[in-house]
């Protein structure tokens, strides 16, 4: 919990804006978002785009996370973004504000209110708070911080809300270098993002390219390297932006 009593310039792993105006690459972004995240107590972060009033899935326009993947696919599979009164929440205000399971469930049936929350506890993030972000070009976003029964002071919020600013901020710089070419992939790395982006696990991508799983999975680990991307579904998304891969 952070405490209301104490300073968040003084808590434990606290960042300053500096720091974040030094991040050169989204992977350097990713892991300092986790150290902070660690070092407050909290379980998970989560940088999105606001998603459009059409969207149903989070996925979709999450930037950067380190939700579980389970915890990310259940909630696009029960489609709880089109009914997210976080989502709602998010469109109608500019500062930070907090999220319990209270407010997530608000207007949801029993069944899915169960639902909710089973899958939430089960992961220890119960409680978070969501701070509203745009960028230099006016997109709008959002960066979250969740954990278990959390509560954050006033002078928290201001603080993690001026810290997200910024990260959204070094974060739309560093993905408007997509538009530079990445160092050179393989005809077999290539192959392989193409084949994932396709929907094929490695098992099914070593099977058709006649390959081991082992060695898919290292032409994708390269990829994702060369691209500067955290997992190999942004080095899909990235490899798509800049037109290696169709």
């Amino acid at each position: 919990m952070l405490k209301s009593d104490t300073p968040f310039s003084t808590l434990p792993g606290a960042e300053s804006a500096q720091e974040v105006a030094e991040l050169k690459t989204q992977f350097d972004i990713f892991r300092f978002l986790k150290k902070v995240t660690e070092a407050w107590g909290l379980k998970a972060f989560m940088v999105i785009n606001l998603p459009s009033h059409i969207a149903t899935e989070l996925s979709q326009f999450t930037v950067i996370t380190n939700w579980p993947a389970e915890l990310l696919h259940q909630y696009d599979h029960e489609r709880l973004l089109s009914r997210s009164n976080v989502l709602r929440e998010l469109k109608q205000c500019c500062v930070p504000f907090q999220v319990d399971l209270t407010l997530a469930t608000r207007g949801f049936d029993a069944a899915s209110t169960a639902m909710i929350v089973d899958l939430f506890n089960r992961f220890d993030m119960n409680s978070g708070l969501w701070c509203p972000v745009h960028d230099a070009t006016g997109q709008r976003g959002a960066v979250s911080f969740h954990g278990q029964d959390v509560v954050f002071s006033p002078r928290a919020m201001a603080e993690i809300s001026y810290i997200a600013s910024h990260v959204f901020s070094r974060l739309a710089f560093v993905r408007s270098l997509d538009a530079r070419i990445p160092e050179t992939l393989t005809d077999r790395e290539i192959d392989c993002l193409n084949w994932t982006a396709a929907g094929k696990t490695s098992a099914e991508i070593a099977e058709i390219l006649l390959l081991s799983e082992h060695t898919v999975n290292h032409y994708l680990n390269r990829a994702t390297k060369k691209l500067n991307t955290v997992n190999r579904t942004q080095a899909v998304a990235k490899a798509l932006r800049v037109g290696l891969i169709k």
